[in-house]
């Protein structure tokens, strides 16, 4: 094997890392756009970014949503009352919920790198997913059309 062909991308991989930030993401009972709220509850990130999902009043989590994640990107799925850090490997339009307040519309979006190829299908997960809130029915069509 050539060394530069080892060399050469392991060291630009090691360059997107050094680049990367970490943003955090309060988990709330109430903060600027209400009851049950991630705040901030709409990012746009660089790929290779994380964010730190922080438990800041209990009972909350950071759960990926089923249909609002890019394809080959990893889901998750934190625990109640715990932190969590995501790191964002693949571009693309990331929808995310606090499972035990989902029906309060309790979710936030992340937008990671400038592809936009899974918007629809999160558009359409949303629709779906925003009829069974019981209040803040616009949340996900404010977050989303800030894309």
């Amino acid at each position: 094997m050539n060394i530069k062909n080892f060399l050469i991308p392991l060291i630009l991989s090691f360059n997107l890392f050094i680049d990367a930030e970490n943003y955090e993401v309060k988990m709330l009972n109430q903060g600027s756009e209400g009851y049950m709220v991630f705040e901030p509850s709409f990012l746009k990130i660089k790929k290779g970014d994380s964010v730190t999902f922080i438990a800041t009043d209990a009972a909350h989590n950071s759960a990926s949503i089923e249909g609002m994640i890019p394809p080959g990107a990893s889901t998750w799925n934190g625990s109640l009352s715990q932190d969590i850090t995501i790191t964002f490997d693949v571009e693309g339009i990331y929808g995310y919920q606090c499972t035990p307040h989902a029906m309060m519309a309790m979710v936030g979006v992340i937008a990671v790198g400038e592809s936009k190829s899974n918007l629809e299908l999160a558009k359409a997960t949303a629709q779906k997913i925003k009829a069974t809130f019981v209040m803040n029915q616009e949340r996900f069509d404010s977050y989303l059309s800030q894309l």
